[in-house]
């Protein structure tokens, strides 16, 4: 079943959310599972959005190429976050891609 992922991490800067994004190269190497994902900074946090079509997916990707990503790019803590079944999801038509 597809899932949403909600995830909120305290103290991640956009220089090391923009080290793990090339260390990980999720955009060219993309991962089994992954749909969609959206990635901004509020309030001294990183927050994500992203769709997964299992949450074993996700799990997966973690823990076999982005926990290391984080490790080495110097973030701490642990992220808030939370997985919820996927109603429904649109795409405007036209997009496509990264930002």
């Amino acid at each position: 079943m597809a899932v949403v992922l909600s995830m909120t991490w305290p103290g991640v800067t956009p220089q090391q959310y923009e080290t793990v994004r090339q260390l990980v190269d999720w955009e060219q190497d993309q991962p089994d599972g992954a749909v969609l994902h959206v990635a901004w900074f509020d309030g001294g946090a990183l927050h994500v959005t992203d769709v997964w079509n299992a949450q074993s997916d996700f799990e997966r990707f973690f823990a076999g190429r982005l926990a290391g990503a984080v490790k080495e790019a110097g973030i701490t803590g642990e992220p808030q976050s939370t997985f919820s079944p996927l109603q429904r999801r649109f795409v405007a038509s036209g997009v496509s891609g990264g930002a």
